[in-house]
C-alpha cells in the first residue's frame, strides 16, 4: 500500500470562505468517491491557527505504485487540482506502509 499525503496552503489573500475555494474543497471532498484506486481518503481544512499550519489537507491510500499513477492521471483528479492551481500551492509525499 502507499500513503499519498497533500498539505495545500492557500496563497496570500486568499480566504476559505471565497466561492472558488469552497469549490475547491468540493472537487476534493467528492473525488474520494469518483476515483476507483483510492483504497482510503480523507480530507478537511486544518483547524489550528499555528503559523507553520497548512491550510487543507489529503490523506489517501492506494494499492501499489500503478494505481497511484492512474489516481494522478484520473481526470476527477486533474480537474480537481486544476481548480487549486488558481490560488494555493501544496507538498505532498508518498511512501508504502
Amino acid at each position: 500500500m502507499i500513503r499519498h499525503l497533500v498539505l495545500i496552503k492557500l496563497n496570500e489573500g486568499v480566504a476559505r470562505d471565497e466561492p472558488r475555494v469552497a469549490a475547491g474543497a468540493k472537487a476534493f471532498e467528492e473525488l474520494g468517491t469518483l476515483v476507483p484506486e483510492l483504497e482510503s481518503w480523507e480530507c478537511g481544512w486544518n483547524i489550528t491557527e499555528r503559523p507553520i499550519a497548512y491550510d487543507f489537507a489529503i490523506n489517501s491510500a492506494v494499492a501499489d505504485a500503478d494505481a497511484l499513477k492512474r489516481y494522478i492521471e484520473h481526470p476527477a483528479h486533474q480537474a480537481a487540482a486544476a481548480q487549486w492551481r488558481e490560488f494555493a500551492t501544496w507538498v505532498i509525499a508518498d511512501y508504502e506502509f
